[in-house]
């Protein structure tokens, strides 16, 4: 228990620890045993250093959280905007894991048309920091990329701590593009959260702030067409009136003049009516053209003309092989007609 051996950290390995360490502070330490040529004795060559136990870790988190606030990573007027109708997502997470399960599942439900890219990284464990920080860094290099979710699921704050590593929330802060986080639970707030654009509860929240919700937004667009058209009716309506009080005010005396006069009212608020819709139709026109170029996609009569058959078999349509009953008959639906089968 008294044993001891040298241990060294050289310049520029010490940028990545992020708390000061202090006399009796148990840590853990990684690297090589190396042997110091003039005496011939062992030494371990660090390559990093962390704290060692759930207070020690507070104490560091609260270090350095302190410190990045100082420095101004956290301040609310510095956070990028989320883009409403973004049409590219890159997500940030352990593969194949339950919290990337989610997500997919969420933008699929939510709005399918975007695209997903997957930048695997550990996300818990030694080296977990530096995977996460440089897939951020891989997603900003694409320069296509409309918003980055980080996101893993919960744990404890030994578990979680790569997400307080200040690696990753340099790479956070740098980031071009906005970064929404989603980590652990409701209950578990990290370093990377407070550097984030936006912080999510959990992974599947993540993605819900990330992604319009389609049946909103088709509500959306049919309320406005039909509030614009009421509005226009109205206006007509009200002006047509006014012209007939006018004439029947002045007679027919000055006719010309007012119907001119009035019709020149009339075209300056139909004119200003058309800038209006065109102009929120163009601010929306990137997202609505997405919108129709997906809905075509998904259009079942557009599928079956590239060559796909539809099966249905007492009366139900066949999705798995495991739906398929042998010795019975089905039904080949092609997009010209159907094919009754006999399954001896």
């Amino acid at each position: 228990s008294n044993a001891a051996n040298n241990s060294t950290m050289w310049k520029g390995i010490n940028n990545y620890v992020f708390f000061t360490p202090q006399d009796g502070m148990k840590v853990i330490i990684t690297g090589r045993i190396t042997v110091y040529p003039p005496r011939g004795t062992y030494q371990l060559d660090a390559r990093s250093m962390k704290p060692a136990g759930e207070g020690e870790l507070q104490k560091a988190f609260e270090e350095l959280k302190q410190r990045l606030k100082n420095e101004g990573l956290f301040d609310q007027d510095i956070k990028k905007e989320i883009p409403v109708f973004p049409q590219k997502i890159g997500i940030v997470t352990g593969s194949d894991t339950a919290a990337l399960r989610d997500m997919l599942s969420v933008a699929e439900r939510r709005y399918p048309i975007v695209k997903i890219i997957i930048a695997p990284a550990k996300v818990q464990g030694e080296g977990a920091s530096e995977e996460i920080s440089e897939q951020i860094k891989n997603l900003n290099r694409k320069k296509d990329i409309d918003i980055i979710i980080i996101a893993r699921g919960g744990g404890s704050l030994e578990d979680l701590w790569a997400f307080n590593e200040e690696i990753v929330a340099r790479a956070i802060f740098n980031s071009k593009i906005p970064v929404i986080s989603g980590i652990g639970h409701e209950i578990d707030f990290t370093i990377a959260d407070f550097v984030s654009d936006l912080r999510a509860p959990t992974p599947s929240a993540a993605m819900e702030l990330a992604t319009p919700n389609k049946d909103e937004l088709f509500a959306f667009i049919n309320e406005f067409s039909y509030t614009s058209r009421n509005n226009i009716s109205e206006k007509i309506n009200e002006l047509k009136e006014e012209v007939g009080y006018q004439i029947k005010s002045f007679g027919f005396r000055n006719l010309t003049n007012i119907i001119n006069n009035k019709k020149q009212t009339i075209d300056n608020y139909l004119f200003r009516i058309q800038v209006n819709i065109s102009n929120f139709l163009n601010q929306n026109k990137n997202g609505l053209a997405f919108l129709n170029k997906s809905i075509e996609s998904y259009n079942i009569e557009q599928i079956m003309k590239r060559g796909f058959v539809l099966v249905e078999q007492q009366g139900k349509l066949i999705k798995r092989k495991t739906d398929f009953k042998l010795k019975s008959e089905f039904l080949l639906k092609f997009v010209d007609g159907n094919v009754k089968v006999k399954n001896g």
